[in-house]
């Protein structure tokens, strides 16, 4: 590729790929004569080549899946949408009895607004015969119907399992909102009595990987592998059959609820550290906490309301001691971890469950992702323990610090201090940005760009931006001496885009366009206009 802008490289024009290698980048009198017999050169007019995006938390699995999307419901926003949306739904799909419905997308905010009937009976009304479970545009909450919580074995006098809450009316019957781990449960049965599951899995998977390519991402941390659903087998299936166009660090979760034992036994066989595959896996994911807009996120202080009056201070998905035993666990049989932490006290005990693992002799790689509140005094913290802090700034609201919407649950004074990215920047955190996808735009130039214009955190220069896409998030993923960076000598990752997003102005880079996606030296993606 020569006459191109190349990241990191000012005074080279041309780069040079064979195999799976970058193997020269300079200028291209040089190349022409370092390469006599190379036959395939591209002029790029000018387009800039960067490296292969590192999308660190991304739920490609799942966020395009045909499963789990029988009825949407994020066009609308009100109950009585819900209510409309759902009758179509069933009209359109002719549902045996019995016959699971799986939708998506309303708001727990709004659920909570009913006050003629429960939510429990609204569904009930429109679905008698069939089980309902819904997830909640964040995924941490499940609307259900009676007819999924007798297929689950619950009932009123069911209790909580470990890291959820059923949610219940002022009489003590359950009100089909379940929350966090609650829900997860029930989600999974059904997700499991999907038909043809295995070819659905496999659609969903290379329809979310053709959307990573066209994105530019040739890396992914996977947000969170629900192995017993058949997920990893599909992964595997594609890297057997070459079919994987990106590389992906596969974080099996731990399932909070359940016995530790063969869980440990699963994640030993499946193992596998040799980052000079496609797929990798030797990190799982868990949770510290939950959600602050469900009351379950922990906080270190209490919660100004909350819809679990008897959780002031929120609830522990996997308790402190437990956390901390897991860790010890699982660097014996070689993982680390990518841990989901909301709250200042989800923050604070998975750095400490850090700080124990590392006392007990553990090198392993630890992250903390999501992070949107954290106390001053664990800042420095992150650097120290050598844990790197990923965040997602793929939205309005974070991008204008707009955080009028944590106010009911925290108050101004926490709300304000929401998703300090430029303090943990600061205080020296191994930085990376992804995108959660699909709870935030997918195109990393999005995230890059609001990162120049965070109000009060924004980054100093567009290249601290793009590392935290790039380099940064490679070694959080243990996979630097492979990618992240244009390097003779590493794997041929890089992205071709048509201006040079390094020297352009925010808005320009939200308009920029992906020309051309190369993993492992292999095209995977090709503009028409390329």
């Amino acid at each position: 590729m020569t006459n191109a802008v190349i990241y990191q490289h000012d005074n080279a024009d041309t780069l040079v790929v064979q195999g799976t290698q970058i193997t020269f980048i300079g200028k291209a009198a040089e190349a022409r004569k370092k390469y006599p017999n190379l036959r395939n050169w591209q002029d790029l007019e000018k387009a800039f080549i960067g490296p292969g995006f590192i999308d660190n938390h991304n739920h490609v699995f799942e966020a395009d899946a045909e499963i789990g999307g029988d009825c949407d419901l994020s066009d609308t926003h009100n109950v009585r949408g819900y209510e409309q949306a759902l009758q179509q739904c069933g009209r359109e799909l002719a549902l045996e009895p019995n016959d699971w419905l799986m939708g998506y997308g309303h708001e727990l905010a709004e659920l909570l607004k009913i006050s003629d009937e429960s939510p429990l009976a609204l569904l009930d009304r429109l679905f008698p015969d069939n089980p309902v479970v819904l997830m909640e545009q964040t995924s941490h909450s499940m609307w259900v119907n009676s007819k999924a919580l007798q297929q689950a074995g619950i009932n009123q006098h069911s209790t909580d399992p470990q890291g959820g809450r059923m949610l219940r009316e002022t009489d003590g019957s359950l009100s089909g909102i379940l929350l966090d781990n609650a829900g997860d449960r029930l989600f999974e049965m059904a997700w499991k009595q999907q038909p043809d599951l295995k070819n659905a899995h496999k659609r969903g998977l290379q329809k979310g990987l053709r959307q990573l390519a066209e994105n530019g991402i040739t890396t992914v941390g996977d947000g969170r592998l629900y192995w017993k659903r058949g997920w990893l087998e599909t992964w595997q299936e594609l890297e057997k059959q070459k079919q994987l166009t990106a590389r992906v660090s596969i974080r099996p979760w731990i399932y909070p609820a359940d016995p530790a034992a063969p869980q440990l036994e699963f994640f030993r066989k499946v193992y596998q550290p040799d980052t000079s595959r496609l797929l990798v896996i030797h990190q799982v994911k868990l949770y510290s906490d939950g959600l602050l807009q469900n009351g379950t996120a922990r906080l270190l202080q209490p919660y100004r309301q909350t819809i679990n009056p008897d959780l002031p201070t929120g609830l522990d998905y996997i308790g402190p001691d437990q956390l901390q035993w897991w860790l010890v666990q699982l660097d014996d049989i070689g993982y680390g971890a990518h841990i989901h932490a909301i709250g200042d006290g989800g923050t604070r005990q998975a750095l400490d469950a850090v700080a124990h693992a590392r006392a007990e002799g553990s090198t392993r790689l630890y992250g903390l992702t999501h992070l949107e509140l954290v106390q001053i005094d664990d800042l420095a913290r992150f650097k120290a323990l050598g844990v790197d802090a990923d965040v997602q700034i793929g939205n309005e609201g974070v991008l204008h610090a707009d955080h009028r919407w944590a106010e009911p649950w925290l108050g101004h004074e926490r709300a304000v201090q929401l998703m300090p990215v430029g303090a943990l920047r600061a205080a020296g955190a191994n930085l990376t940005l992804s995108s959660d996808w699909n709870v935030n735009d997918l195109n990393p130039l999005i995230s890059i760009a609001n990162a120049l214009e965070l109000k009060g955190q924004q980054f100093p220069d567009t290249e601290s931006a793009i590392d935290a896409y790039t380099i940064n998030a490679a070694k959080a993923l243990g996979l630097e001496g492979q990618t992240g960076s244009l390097t003779v000598g590493k794997a041929a990752d890089l992205v071709v885009i048509d201006q040079d997003i390094s020297r352009a102005k925010p808005a320009r880079i939200r308009q920029a366009k992906f020309l051309l996606t190369m993993m492992n030296g292999q095209v995977v993606y090709q503009s028409a206009d390329y």
